[in-house]
């Protein structure tokens, strides 16, 4: 498999979106802080996990450790998008993984054939394999807009 430069994870949960971006290099460093994400949907004790893993994203500050994320409302779709359009041009000449949801693939598939992504590889969420490093972290999104969600929503 090819080694990237950045991952990026572009997920959508409910009324929110949200981005996240790291180094290849912070990868093995992360890894062992995130051991505990799991998908949201798939739980069956919801409350306890939500509970449990926002001790945990305090406690080993998983926020910090990111190049860059972000997480909105959905409204701000083009607010997102620009943002990493912006990345994009600043990192050329980068190799770059992106794994998008399924909801906005085609969508992001388009923006990135527009640019010359020649650099970037698009897949869909559901196409990452479990148990790797892209998944790991795909989970760590995925949990961070459920947290975001949830507080918003008074849980």
């Amino acid at each position: 498999m090819k080694e990237f430069d950045y991952y990026i994870y572009i997920d959508y949960s409910e009324n929110y979106l949200g981005y996240l971006i790291i180094e290849n290099k912070r990868i093995r460093e992360f890894l062992p802080m995130i051991s505990k994400f799991a998908y949201y949907r798939k739980l069956k004790h919801k409350k306890a996990y939500i509970n449990s893993i926002r001790k945990l994203v305090d406690k080993n500050k998983i926020c910090s450790r990111l190049c860059r994320l972000k997480i909105r409302k959905t409204e701000s779709t083009p607010e997102i998008y620009s943002d990493i359009l912006e990345f994009f041009k600043k990192n050329d000449n980068r190799l770059m993984f992106i794994s998008v949801d399924n909801k906005q693939f085609i969508n992001f598939r388009k923006l990135v054939n527009i640019i010359d992504g020649k650099n970037i590889k698009v897949i869909k969420e559901s196409e990452l394999k479990k148990h790797t490093p892209e998944y790991k972290i795909s989970l760590v999104l995925d949990t961070l807009l459920n947290l975001a969600r949830l507080k918003n929503d008074k849980f």
